[in-house]
Parts: structure tokens; sequence; C-alpha cells
């Protein structure tokens, strides 16, 4: 046999072969020079067991195997739940700015791509063995990596946070008026929207994020998906009891002074383009967005496999998208033109008691799930910082900053439909498309045998940086030409 490549014979003759307790006795595995020959086995077997051996330290050093016990219908149920959110409360409103058709392609579209960059990050944590996404960015990319995979959840996290005290702030005051038999016409300082949702944080959602670990709260995520189904049956049943016309008589747009008029806006429209076009699109990659969840839920998932957790992701994501598609169809079939990006707030009180239960419901459920999301973004906050022992000073004068940030934020912010776009076109946008391409374009770079699959992430991460090009100077476009003036009676 030759020589093997840049080793000379008083090289391998020297040479001290260290133990290895794998390693045969057999006397055919032992490195034998004779007449300028070199037993090759030996060396391509023990090539092979340490290559097997780093890849597995790499994958073991980010993190340690533990079997799953959740199972797969179970897995359904939190993926689900993870997918879930008040993004379902602005689809009417996108649908009702780009017509049936353009916006039944795109949710079709961004639920396709939305399990495809589930099945990118699958392949990038079975090849590094990371359960975790900032790992998992920091695996491949280092610190950078890392740093940009928290910034994009924290956004998100943020962003669905702030969605969620926007309902507060919308919601509570009728649910109030009601309870007090006031017309909604009434105004006084403690049915105040924006005075409302700072008492809310701060006598109810405070205390419950400064506990150490928030435990028994992580079911409220049951509690909220259960008052959105009933939300959607509600706006399916409101809209054989709402008339069309009734609707558009309570309106107060100047177009709607005549018969014909109030007929024509009850037709829908199927391909529209407006001003309010461009938050469609943002809207839906919003309430797709479950990226941070799918890697832990993929760890608990008992027996699991790539092509398991698959199933997980495709059964889910089908099952959200009926839920989007009947809520905002139903949703806008019910307001036509006069539906707002809040569309539980289109639904007057007055003397229905449903209509008032879904409320007071869905308040309370987005009351109890912004402590979990606080959690997730304030533990990302002190991993990053490496501040991971419990400080009770410190954590109370973080947990006090952070929320007093984000009620500006909700006190200031026009619109849920600003929320949508801006966390839409950012972190959503990252998460859904530019990452999961990127992690596995890096990581199968020198994989000539994913040529193809290469080929498609690439087309992936394209479309994910043209969609960030056009949708945000279209988003501060619209800000600009609106002047931040409210939608209607939102």
């Amino acid at each position: 046999m030759p020589f093997k490549a840049g080793l000379e014979l008083t090289e391998l003759q020297n040479m001290t072969i260290p133990e290895d307790d794998n390693i045969s006795n057999d006397s055919n595995d032992f490195t034998e020079v004779e007449n300028g020959q070199i037993n090759s086995k030996f060396i391509s077997d023990r090539e092979s067991r340490r290559s097997l051996t780093n890849s597995h330290l790499e994958k073991k050093k980010c993190d340690e195997y533990i079997p799953g016990t959740t199972s797969l219908g179970m897995s359904v149920f939190n993926l689900s739940n993870a997918i879930m959110g008040s993004g379902i409360l602005g689809l009417a409103f996108a649908l009702a700015n780009t017509g049936i058709v353009l916006f039944s392609l795109l949710l079709v579209s961004v639920t396709l791509l939305s399990i495809y960059s589930i099945h990118l990050l699958l392949v990038c944590s079975k090849e590094t063995g990371c359960m975790v996404y900032e790992k998992l960015g920091e695996q491949v990319f280092g610190t950078p990596g890392k740093m940009i995979v928290f910034g994009s959840t924290s956004l998100q996290n943020i962003g669905a946070m702030l969605s969620y005290l926007f309902i507060v702030k919308n919601e509570l005051p009728s649910a109030i008026k009601f309870l007090m038999g006031k017309e909604e016409t009434f105004s006084a300082w403690y049915v105040d929207g924006r005075i409302l949702v700072v008492a809310v944080t701060f006598i109810i959602i405070l205390p419950l994020c400064l506990l150490k670990n928030l435990g028994y709260l992580g079911y409220t995520s049951g509690f909220s998906l259960s008052c959105m189904v009933f939300f959607l049956i509600v706006v399916i049943y409101k809209k054989f009891q709402i008339l069309c016309l009734e609707s558009a008589l309570n309106a107060t747009s100047p177009i709607l002074s005549n018969s014909s008029a109030h007929e024509h806006m009850c037709k829908p429209k199927y391909v529209i383009f407006n001003s309010k076009t461009v938050y469609a699109l943002p809207t839906i990659a919003f309430a797709f967005v479950c990226h941070p969840s799918v890697l832990p839920i993929y760890s608990e998932l008992k027996d699991r496999s790539q092509k398991k957790m698959q199933l997980v992701s495709n059964i889910s994501f089908f099952a959200m998208f009926v839920m989007y598609f009947l809520t905002a169809i139903f949703g806008y079939l019910t307001f036509y033109e006069n539906v707002q990006s809040d569309l539980l707030h289109k639904y007057q009180s007055k003397d229905d008691i449903l209509i008032l239960t879904v409320r007071l419901a869905v308040i309370v459920a987005v009351i109890l799930t912004v402590p979990v999301l606080f959690f997730t973004v304030r533990s990302s906050l002190f991993e990053l910082a490496r501040k991971t022992k419990f400080d009770i000073g410190r954590h109370v004068l973080v947990t006090f900053f952070l929320l007093v940030i984000i009620n500006l934020l909700v006190i200031f912010i026009p619109t849920m439909k600003d929320i949508f776009g801006v966390v839409g076109v950012t972190s959503a946008n990252m998460l859904i498309f530019i990452l999961p391409s990127s992690l596995y374009l890096k990581i199968t770079h020198q994989d000539g045998a994913k040529f193809t699959q290469r080929i498609w992430a690439s087309l992936f991460l394209v479309l994910g940086i043209m969609f960030s090009l056009v949708s945000i100077p279209l988003v501060i476009y619209d800000w600009v030409q609106s002047g931040g003036s409210t939608e209607g009676s939102d």
C-alpha cells in the first residue's frame, strides 16, 4: 500500500500511538511499517473514530441529550398555543385592505413558508445538537449570532406584550362601562384606557413578574387558546346576527349617506390596494411566529425525531391556518370596510352578555399571559449579561424599568396595526425567513450533497431580504402620510 500523504517512514517509525480503550488489540489493527508500506486500515479506522468523537463532543457542547416525555398530541397543542396570539385580532383588518383573493394567497403562502422555515430550523438543530435558538445562533455565528437571535426573539415577545396590553387598553373601558350600565360614549378618568392599562400593569402584572419563577402561569396559555377559540365561535355566530346595513348605518364615514352606498359597502371585495395594504403581510407574519418555542417543544417530544417534529409543525400550522382564515373571513363579512385593526373592539357590548363574556375572557387571558412573555425576555436579558445568579435588587429594578418602557409604548402607539406592522417587518421576518435560512446555509456550506436544498434556502433568504426592503419603507411612508392618526374609533 502507498504511504499516507505527508507522512515519512522515519516519522511513522518514531510515532507514539496514544492508548485508546475503544481500539481493538487485534494484530491487524496495529500500525505496521514494512518495506515502505503502512497498514492504512488502522489509520482509517482511527480517524473515523476521532471524527465521530469530535462530532459527538461538538453536539454535547451545545446541549446534552435528554429524552423527551411529551406525546405528539400534546406537542401539537403546545405549538398551536405558541402560534396563536393577538395576531388573530388583526387578520380581518388585513383582509379588508387586501381583498378575499389576495388575502387568501398571502395566508396560504405565509403558512407554507413558515412550515419550510421550521424544517430548516429542525435540520440546523439536528446538525448542531442545539435545542435553544440563542445557543444555535451562538454555535453557528458566534456571539453576533447569539445577539441577533436574542434581539429578534426579544422584540417579538415585546411586540406580543404590547399587543396584549393594547387589548387591555381598548377592551377594559368597554367592559367597565357595560358593568356600570353606561353608554359607550360615557367618559371619565376611571374608564380611560391609558389609565386602566397602567393600573392593571402595576397592580396585577408587576407582582406576578416579580415572582422568582412563574410556574403555574404556564397553564394560562391553554386558557388563552380556549379564549381565542371562543372568540372565533362568537365571530362566526355574530356574522349571522349583525346585519351589514345596520353596521353601515352606525359608521361615521361621510360616504355612507344613501342606501346605494350602503349596499355597495356590503359587497365583498376580492382584490384591494390602498395605503393600508402594506400592513397585511407583516400582520400575517406576526400571527404565525412561533420559532422561539419550536426547539424547546422539540426537545420535550417523546421519541423525538426530525420527521416527527415536522409532523407536529404541519398539524399545528394547518389548524391555525383554519382558525385564522375563519376569523378573518367572518369578521370581514360582518363589518366589511368598517373593520378595525382590533376586531374584538368592533363588537359593542351594550346589552350583549355574550360579547361581554368573550371580552372579559380575552382580557383576563392576555393579562395572565403578559408575565409569561415578560419572564422570557428578562431571563434572556440576564443570560446575555451573564447575570444568571438571582439578585432581588437587580430583579426588581429591571422588572420595573422594562414595564415602564412597555407602558409608555402602549400609551403612545396609536393603533394595533402599528405594532403588527413594525414587529412583522422586523423580528417576525428575521425569525421566519432570514435566520433559519442563514443558519442552514452556514451549517451546510461544505456539504455538496445538499446543493439543491441550499439553492432553495438561498431563495428563501432572498425573499426575506426583499420583504424587509419593500415593507419597511412602505410602513414608514404610511406613518408619514397618516401623521400618526388613529383609525376611526380605535
